[in-house]
């Protein structure tokens, strides 16, 4: 593997394989920091990615050699993004996707390829040409447009939606009159020809991939039906085997139907966003397509426009709809400086932004290729029935064979009895409902999720996220505002509250500390203004001064009065409490009296009752705080919040360590925190959390599931959707295998026709897609 040509001064990235743990990546990081020619190395254990800076461009090499001397393989990440997406037009069900990547990896120019039913996706790294591409997976019975934008994959699938199903339709008419025909007095060839007209045109295109299917040596259901048609034809049962084609081709295009309304789940997040934009020139207004939109350009958007791209307001004041991206309900100022997200809709006044995202960095574009990888990946339960259907299939393939052989040769019935019923079972042995029983619920889940502004980041974290039993949050920005507030206010000396507030707000109007913007805060919602104050001062590391009237004031901590020597008095008792409860003290007072006192604590986020209560009800047994703060702080949060547990005084490590107790004690633990400081703690728990995923790339990257917004609302919901996602998979599974067994046990006793062993597996893949589809239905 070569490494990519290298700069002085230039930062790679790789993928580095192997790590079992945070202390692989710190002994990575140290080893390869003390090479010379390198300025800064970072490794990544959650992400599995190693950044390198380097002064010496000759080091390439001797840094992947390195690294493979630790024992780890690496990689350049730039390797892996040669790869092409295709949206596939044609695929039926799981089995279509597993003959087109068989047929495709057959090319020495093909070195990975995924297909994917659910998404209608094909992620292709090759080195052949695009129109070679097409005309393979047009051999394979499909059809392929590259994937190059959002709009055309968009396009393509509507356009997908729109065509007429004119196979379906005629084979069902030939079907009514060869049968209407059998009752009247209509020669039996003509009604011979009908129905083998109705064969031909409804099961072409079955035919068509069952030839590709045993090609590339898999046998999939459309290799079962075309087997089970011609039988049937074969021995003068015309009527069986034209109804199993029509009803195969009735199901597919009902199937096909349905699941592409889960796929519109990642389609509605593509057309949030919109294609053109009001560019600012000089004075003039004009029209221009994002994709020519660069960084630093000023873009116009009017009252209820979609914001297009991510930027920072430069002029203007209006409320933005940011729920398409966070969930959330209420509309959220913007005024200069502000950021906003493309995809939101601003309601009101008119904004100037300049950019800061290109199109394809948007926080929109990267919600949408988090959501389409998530929906890719394989959930256990998925990837265990995919194993299974492989060895299943065949082996009901033989067993068919052999119930067409054996009995008849011992002389157990005609052979044209066993036939029949080896026929019936090839189509029952179609294990469709069963592959397609978790795909389409992972793929709804994930949908329904992202619209509510949370991502699941794959099936394992949704089927995770199912099992949880205690959920671990961080404090501070999580169930807390992040930022003090006044939560006491005591007066002595006949001193009233208003004036005591006035003082400190004359003293504190100055400061940018965010114990004295909170005072500030605290005595402008009581509508209070500031006196005439002079000779405004700071006391470094103890609070400040200022005259008013003549006398100098101080606010600021225990300590400044205590080295003025300036006694509390009646105050001592109340500033005890206050401080054993976690809150932060402000004196007010001169340098011979104390006026009162000022207590500021961080509280607690007016969604974050609800939302314990609400996790209790959808099955969380615990839920825990985290908190690096004292004793007398965590109880007075947990009380409040209605916590179940809470562990105070931690370090960070000491976090790891707290979910490591919650796993010993037979728990799987969530962990909720901001992706950053709770990295650690995240990466141990069996589910990571990330809140304010908005912008934040960090945590996009490091956790499991993103709450977008900066808020636990969509929290419960979440856990809700996971658990009903899990039942929904479980029930998928049971019943896909109980319609097997039953109908299995109807073929020995001559129960089952063949047209009805085609209604059971029609049937039951469309029953489990509909039960699937029943969690884009889900509110949040």
């Amino acid at each position: 593997m070569s490494n990519p040509k290298a700069n002085p001064g230039q930062t790679f990235q790789y993928w580095v394989q192997g790590m079992d743990c945070s202390s692989c990546a710190e002994t990575i990081q140290k080893s390869i920091a003390r090479m010379e020619g390198t300025e800064e190395v970072q490794v990544n254990f959650s992400t599995a990615k190693m950044s390198v800076t380097i002064s010496d461009p000759t080091i390439g090499d001797q840094i992947e050699s390195q690294v493979k001397k630790l024992g780890y393989t690496i990689e350049p990440i730039a390797s892996r993004q040669t790869g092409q997406t295709y949206v596939i037009d044609g695929m039926d069900c799981g089995a279509c996707a597993i003959t087109l990547e068989k047929h495709m990896l057959k090319f020495p120019e093909v070195r990975e390829v995924n297909v994917n039913f659910s998404t209608g996706k094909m992620r292709i790294d090759h080195d052949l040409t695009n129109d070679q591409v097409k005309e393979e997976v047009s051999k394979a019975g499909f059809k392929a447009l590259l994937s190059s934008s959002k709009h055309n994959s968009s396009e393509a699938v509507e356009e997908n939606l729109k065509k007429p199903i004119p196979a379906t339709l005629y084979s069902g008419i030939f079907l009514l009159m060869g049968f209407v025909g059998s009752y009247s007095h209509v020669s039996e060839w003509i009604i011979t020809l009908l129905y083998a007209a109705a064969i031909i045109i409804g099961g072409y295109k079955p035919a068509r991939s069952a030839y590709y299917a045993v090609r590339s040596a898999s046998l999939d259901m459309n290799v079962l039906m075309t087997v089970a048609a011609l039988g049937a034809a074969l021995i003068g049962e015309w009527f069986e085997g034209t109804t199993v084609v029509f009803l195969f081709s009735l199901g597919n295009t009902l199937q096909n139907r349905a699941i592409e309304k889960t796929r519109k789940s990642i389609r509605g997040l593509m057309n949030l966003a919109p294609p053109e934009a009001w560019i600012k020139q000089g004075q003039q207004l004009v029209r221009t397509s994002v994709e020519d939109i660069q960084i630093g350009d000023v873009i116009v958007i009017k009252p209820g426009e979609k914001i297009p791209l991510d930027g920072e307001v430069t002029r203007g004041h209006s409320a933005v709809n940011q729920s398409p991206i966070t969930g959330e309900s209420v509309p959220v100022d913007k005024e200069p400086g502000h950021v906003v997200y493309a995809g939101t809709v601003n309601e009101s006044g008119s904004l100037d932004v300049k950019v800061t995202k290109l199109v394809e960095d948007t926080t929109i574009a990267r919600i949408i290729h988090l959501v389409e990888e998530a929906q890719e990946k394989k959930a256990p339960s998925q990837a265990f029935v995919d194993r299974f259907a492989k060895i299943y299939t065949p082996i009901m393939f033989a067993i068919a064979l052999l119930m067409m052989l054996i009995p008849p040769l011992f002389g157990w019935g005609t052979w044209g009895d066993w036939f029949y019923r080896g026929l019936e079972l090839l189509v029952v042995a179609c294990p469709c409902a069963l592959v397609i029983s978790t795909p389409v619920a992972i793929v709804s889940a994930i949908g329904n999720a992202a619209k509510n502004g949370v991502l699941i980041k794959g099936g394992t974290f949704l089927e995770v996220a199912g099992s949880i039993k205690a959920i671990a949050f961080d404090k501070t920005g999580t169930l807390t505002e992040g930022k003090p507030k006044v939560s006491a206010v005591y007066t002595q000396h006949g001193v009233s509250e208003e004036d005591l507030l006035r003082i400190a707000l004359t003293i504190e109007e100055h400061s940018q500390h965010p114990i004295a913007s909170a005072i500030v805060e605290h005595a402008k919602q009581q509508e209070l203004s500031a006196l005439q104050g002079e000779r405004y001062g700071a006391l470094v590391g103890k609070g400040a001064h200022a005259t008013i009237q003549g006398i100098e004031y101080f606010a600021g901590n225990p300590k400044l009065f205590q080295d003025m020597s300036v006694s509390m008095e009646h105050l001592e008792d109340q500033a005890s409490q206050l401080q054993q409860e976690g809150n932060t003290l402000i004196l007010v007072g001169t340098t011979s009296e104390l006026l009162g006192m000022i207590a500021v604590s961080d509280s607690i986020r007016h969604t974050t009752v609800t939302t314990m209560q609400a996790l209790k009800q959808s099955g969380i047994e615990q839920v825990v705080m985290l908190t690096g703060d004292n004793e007398g702080t965590a109880c007075k949060i947990a009380k409040e919040a209605g916590l179940d547990r809470y562990f105070a005084d931690l370090l960070p490590e000491d976090k790891v360590s707290a979910v490591e107790q919650l796993q010993q004690e037979g728990k799987l633990v969530a962990m909720v925190g901001d992706g950053i400081n709770d990295a650690p703690a995240l990466a141990t728990a069996n589910l990571g959390i990330a809140m304010g995923g908005a912008g934040t790339d960090t945590a996009m990257e490091t956790a499991d599931i993103v709450l977008m917004a900066d808020n636990l609302d969509k929290l419960p919901h979440t856990m809700k959707l996971s658990r009903k996602a899990l039942r929904i998979i479980k029930q998928n599974i049971w019943f896909s295998l109980l319609v097997k067994v039953v109908a299995l046990s109807f073929i020995f006793p001559g129960w089952l026709t063949l047209w009805a062993a085609v209604m059971s597996d029609t049937g039951a893949a469309l029953l489990v897609i509909l039960n699937s589809m029943r969690l884009l239905r889900m509110k949040g």
